[in-house]
């Protein structure tokens, strides 16, 4: 087996645990590994990472905003490349991320048209949204920070590893 279907079936099992496994809403491994696995093994998974979604997405359910969250994880993934060259920047990015998923995914809430198609049914989508976004937020940093602590003593042992 190829290591790009082993790496992809990693990313299918990691994405799947994260929806699967009961959570708060929003508190999920999804945002930070939208982010990293380009980030950190190259857009060449993000169909890998959009086909998990796909998956389960079929087992959970589609939904009226399913292209926007599949979009914006997708813009996630392509932006990641841009915040490589530190801890400090792929946090930001992972946490801009969760705006970005934010900011998205409720304009496809807005744009299904519940809430009005006025200014104040736009604000109020949002706002009703909050709670939701700082689960995302929270999750998005502490599973930000596991990846790269695993990354970080992978890093490490290779180093070791080689003797430098």
């Amino acid at each position: 087996m190829s290591n790009y279907i082993k790496i992809s079936l990693g990313i299918f099992l990691a994405l799947a645990a994260s929806r699967f496994i009961p959570h708060p809403p929003n508190f999920t491994s999804l945002l930070a590994l939208g982010f990293y696995v380009p980030a950190l093994m190259g857009r060449k998974f993000l169909p890998a990472l959009i086909f998990s979604f796909v998956i389960t997405d079929f087992f959970i359910g589609f939904h009226g905003t399913t292209l926007f969250t599949w979009g914006s994880i997708l813009f996630i993934g392509l932006i990641s490349k841009y915040f490589t060259s530190s801890i400090q920047t792929r946090i930001f990015g992972s946490l801009m991320g969760a705006c970005i998923f934010f900011i998205v995914t409720n304009f496809g809430v807005w744009s299904l048209g519940s809430y009005g198609y006025t200014f104040d049914g736009f604000l109020l989508c949002y706002t009703l949204a909050i709670p939701f976004f700082t689960y995302s937020v929270i999750s998005t940093f502490i599973f930000a920070s596991v990846i790269e602590t695993i990354y970080k003593i992978k890093f490490v042992k290779t180093y070791i590893k080689r003797g430098i």
